[in-house]
């Protein structure tokens, strides 16, 4: 299963690089809000790394069966036809890194943008 995840040992400087480079592949804007990745305070005074786990929990709660796991990668993706917006699969995430667009939602698809785009190469695409 592919899987973005931060590195051990080597610490967030909240640059917001990857937020940066996510929001504006998908939404050819910066607004972290529409961005699969987020930065957020650790209990220590620094930043940590929130991404998508691949956990499924989104799938197992669409009522609509618009998320489905692919077969070669295990990443769950969201098929925009089948998908309403009902918001069901980002209230599941215990990660809370979905993305509510103006008609459907969007998630981490482990697509490795994020991690080219940070400059400490914190991030990387793992197979688990």
């Amino acid at each position: 299963m592919k899987k973005l995840v931060a590195k051990k040992g080597i610490d967030c400087m909240a640059c917001l690089s990857c937020v940066r480079a996510c929001s504006e592949a998908f939404y050819k804007v910066f607004d972290p809000d529409k961005s699969c990745i987020q930065i957020v305070s650790d209990n220590n005074g620094g930043a940590k790394v929130k991404a998508c786990l691949q956990c499924g929990k989104c799938m197992r709660t669409c009522p609509n069966g618009a998320i489905s796991q692919n077969p070669k990668t295990g990443v769950y993706m969201i098929n925009k036809k089948l998908c309403t917006g009902c918001g069901e699969c980002k209230k599941a995430c215990p990660m809370q890194v979905m993305v509510m667009g103006t008609e459907t939602v969007s998630k981490c698809i482990a697509c490795g943008i994020c991690a080219k785009a940070c400059p400490m190469d914190l991030l990387e695409i793992i197979e688990k």
